[in-house]
C-alpha cells in the first residue's frame, strides 16, 4: 500500500521539492497584469502611439512598391481594421476586470471606513461616559472654600465655648505654664494650613 505524500516535510525547503506542485503563485497575478494594461490603453500616449501606427500602416501599405504591401487600400485596409477589431475586443474585457477590481477596492475600503467610523463612534461614546461620572464624582470633592468655612465655623464654635466656660485661673504651684487648651491652637493650624 503506498503512503500518501505529505506536503508539509520540514526538510526540504518549500517550493523546490521536484516531484511536489509548483511554489503558490498569486491568482491575482492575472487581474494585476489586465489593470496595467487596461491603465496604459487609458493613457493620451497610448493613443498617439495608436495614432502613428494607424498612419505609418496605411501610408507604407499606400505609398509602398505593390510587392510589398500587404493590405491593400482597395479592399479598405482589411487588415488593418481586423487588427483594431481584435484589438478593441480584447480591450473592453479588460477595462470591465480593472473597473470591477476598482469597484471591489472601492467595497473594501468602504467597509474599512465603516469600522473604523463605528470604533470611532463607541469610543467617543466612552469617552462622553467618562466624562460625565467624572463631573458627577467632582460635585461630591469637597473644595478649598468649603474646607476653610468648615474650619472657621469649627474655630468660631472652640472659641465661643472657651469663652462661655468660666476659666479658673490656676495657681502657680499647681499648674505649669504651658498648661493651655490644645484645642484652640489646633484650630489655628489647620486654618493656616487651608
Amino acid at each position: 500500500m503506498a503512503r500518501k505524500r505529505e506536503d508539509n516535510n520540514f526538510d526540504t525547503p518549500k517550493g523546490f521539492s521536484s516531484l511536489g506542485p509548483r511554489p503558490y503563485r498569486s491568482r491575482d497575478r492575472f487581474g494585476r497584469l489586465t489593470e496595467t494594461i487596461a491603465r496604459g490603453m487609458g493613457t493620451p500616449w497610448f493613443l498617439v502611439g495608436l495614432t502613428l501606427f494607424c498612419i505609418v500602416w496605411i501610408t507604407f501599405n499606400s505609398i509602398a512598391p505593390e510587392s510589398w504591401r500587404f493590405d491593400s487600400a482597395a479592399i479598405g485596409f482589411t487588415a488593418l481594421t481586423l487588427l483594431l477589431s481584435l484589438q478593441a475586443s480584447y480591450a473592453a474585457p479588460m477595462i470591465l476586470l480593472a473597473q470591477n477590481r476598482q469597484d471591489d477596492r472601492d467595497r473594501m475600503m468602504f467597509e474599512q471606513d465603516r469600522q473604523r467610523a463605528e470604533r470611532n463612534l463607541a469610543d467617543t461614546e466612552y469617552l462622553a461616559r467618562e466624562v460625565v461620572a467624572l463631573r458627577l464624582a467632582m460635585k461630591d470633592v469637597a473644595t478649598k472654600d468649603f474646607i476653610r468655612s468648615e474650619l472657621r465655623a469649627l474655630l468660631e464654635e472652640l472659641e465661643e465655648e472657651r469663652a462661655s466656660t468660666p476659666a479658673a485661673k490656676p495657681s502657680a504651684k499647681t499648674a505649669p505654664k504651658s498648661a493651655t487648651p490644645a484645642a484652640p491652637k489646633a484650630a489655628a493650624r489647620a486654618t493656616k494650613r487651608a
